[in-house]
């Protein structure tokens, strides 16, 4: 067991990844922690991860989704995950994890977002694993020694 309120905030690589064939160990990953973490209503998602992963599958990756098959996605995500929105309070607070703690500011917000929910983990290759910022943990699910089996709440 990870997180004591069984919350987990995913960050727009990891959804990319299950998307993404270029990597299969990568995507398999992905999938398996978006599996584990929609089939225990543990995974939260915000709207700026949402419109990243949006833009992401529909340029970045080879081949790119249709923009229609993005929408779906996402339109999915929204009804079977829990999603908060970017706020003006998220907004200061990633100002405030750029002055803090030297972050990129969408990383930050990624933070902020978790943080500002009482989301104490967030799953990233964007960050450095293990580290934890004013209580919330950031853990990367694609390194070796991650389990996702770990994801399941008490």
């Amino acid at each position: 067991m990870i997180s004591m309120n069984g919350k987990v905030f995913v960050d727009t690589n990891v959804l990319v990844y299950a998307y993404d064939p270029a990597d299969a160990g990568k995507q398999s990953r992905a999938r398996e922690v978006l599996d584990r973490l929609a089939s225990n209503d543990s995974g939260w998602l915000s709207a700026q991860v949402l419109a990243e992963f949006f833009t992401t599958v529909t340029r970045k990756i080879q081949p790119a989704l249709a923009p229609e098959e993005a929408m779906s996605s996402i339109q999915n995500y929204i009804l079977s995950w829990n999603v908060v929105p970017i706020t003006p309070g998220i907004v200061l607070e990633a100002a405030k994890g750029v002055l803090d703690h030297q972050l990129h500011f969408w990383d930050a917000q990624i933070w902020a977002a978790a943080r500002l929910n009482q989301i104490a983990l967030v799953l990233s290759e964007d960050f450095a694993d293990g580290t934890v910022l004013e209580g919330v943990r950031i853990m990367d699910p694609f390194r070796p020694a991650f389990r996702p089996e770990s994801l399941s709440p008490i």
